[in-house]
């Protein structure tokens, strides 16, 4: 686990955000050697599974936050059954350090031997005036006399930090760490559980703590990859940090697979050149730039070849069915409209968030407006924003609708989308979130 490092992007994932973690631990391990995991920290969206089953690519690991788990220190001693001779015991725990673990047939712990409980053993069998019992008869019992039947269980998946005050007022030195079923799975010893190892992390597609998985700053963050604002965390230590002015972040890690002399295997590509086109509308966002379009041109040569899960395509077919498999309002729930491609922002003393929707017919918002300007107001009050914004972006045309939650600040009514009779604001040719809508909102708040 100390070798390991985990790659992820923000909370509610898009395309770019996924490829990016994938495309970047397999970088690392092929030319860094490094341990790298791919991870998510949050659920696909529909655009994002369409796309890693064309190339036949599994969901990266699901890693919601970075606090320290019991698994993470436990280790998985040897175990005795009940019945066991305490000689055996004896004769284990001078392997472990000093503790024998009774396991039941079932799996479940039975108890822990430890020194103190063979000290309480011998003193209640002996008695305070020892008699005839020899060693030898002593060892020959069964294990099940002198365990401690008391110590704590925790699960394996159970966050530290939650019971460290439990952990602290306890005299246990020793704790058991179960699965999920209440059955064995190792040791975990006080010392360790007081300062467990962080976990290694790389933020890609994003540099705001607000946007990343939670407990970011009980983790070891050591490099952050993207294209976005800076409202980078704080950090204990200098960490290598690239935030460049690029459509995506799948670009740079095409960049630097070029560098290093390598090219990514087909579904890699594949997954690196959905992230591209997600991220650039197929190269038409105003986010778009030349190195984009060099790295799409790049990136299709590695995905499209004979054999791949992406042959024969070229980058307008594949592009076009990409964007549209994530299109759609009708398709989905309200609330998982506003929330699958949400990001938290501050601004001027606000909080907000702004989500994005992809259609093919900018016309189908109309039936649908009224349960997602609900949905919009359900997801500000949830989160305790100040007000929150859904862009739906009609990706044929190049156009888009603004829906705020309802009583916005004021300041807002200067927006440069004029409103419409049926509520929301129209924003002709605003396709991109970070480079044409939020700079126009955060200059009306930091005014």
């Amino acid at each position: 686990m100390s070798d390991t490092i985990y790659v992820v992007g923000h909370i509610n994932p898009d395309t770019d955000t996924i490829a990016a973690a994938m495309g970047y631990a397999w970088l690392l391990k092929e030319r860094d050697g490094v341990n790298a995991i791919a991870a998510r920290a949050g659920a696909l969206n529909a655009q994002t599974s369409w796309a890693l089953k064309a190339l036949g690519l599994d969901a990266p690991h699901l890693l919601a936050d970075a606090s320290p788990r019991f698994g993470s220190v436990m280790q998985r001693l040897d175990s005795l059954p009940p019945d066991a001779q305490l000689g055996h015991a004896w004769a284990l725990a001078s392997r472990t350090g000093g503790i024998a673990p009774v396991v039941n047939a079932d799996g479940t712990p039975y108890g822990i031997i430890n020194g103190m409980s063979l000290f309480k053993y011998f003193s209640q069998t002996l008695g305070p005036r020892p008699g005839e019992t020899t060693v030898r008869e002593m060892m020959s019992a069964e294990c099940r006399h002198a365990a401690d039947t008391s110590v704590p269980k925790f699960q394996a998946n159970a966050h530290i930090r939650d019971s460290l005050n439990r952990i602290l007022r306890d005299e246990t030195d020793d704790y058991w760490v179960v699965d999920e079923n209440g059955r064995y799975l190792g040791i975990a010893r006080q010392r360790s559980l007081l300062n467990p190892p962080r976990l290694k992390v790389i933020l890609v597609d994003h540099n705001e703590p607000r946007q990343s998985i939670a407990a970011l700053d009980e983790a070891e963050l050591i490099e952050i990859l993207d294209h976005h604002r800076l409202g980078n965390p704080y950090t204990h230590q200098p960490i290598r940090f690239t935030v460049d002015i690029v459509g995506s972040t799948s670009t740079l890690i095409c960049e630097q697979t070029a560098e290093a002399g390598l090219s990514a295997p087909p579904p890699i590509a594949g997954a690196l050149l959905s992230g591209l086109l997600s991220d650039t509308l197929t190269l038409t966002s105003p986010t778009t730039t030349e190195r984009d379009r060099v790295a799409a041109e790049r990136l299709a040569r590695w995905a499209f070849v004979g054999g791949s899960p992406l042959a024969g395509e070229t980058v307008e077919s594949y592009g076009k069915a990409l964007l549209s498999a994530g299109a759609g309002l009708s398709n989905r729930e309200p609330e998982e409209v506003v929330n699958a491609d949400m990001k938290a922002f501050e601004g001027g003393g606000f909080k907000f968030a702004v989500a994005q929707a992809e259609v093919t017919d900018i016309m189908q918002l109309a039936e649908h407006l009224r349960p997602l300007a609900k949905a919009l107001d359900d997801l500000r009050d949830k989160k305790g924003l100040d007000f929150a914004m859904l862009l739906v972006t009609d990706i044929v045309r190049g156009t888009s609708r603004l829906v705020v939650t309802s009583d916005p600040p004021p300041i807002l009514n200067d927006l440069p989308y004029p409103p419409l009779p049926d509520g929301s604001r129209d924003a002709p040719g605003v396709v991109s979130r970070k480079k044409q809508l939020l700079p126009a909102v955060l200059g009306l708040l930091e005014t």
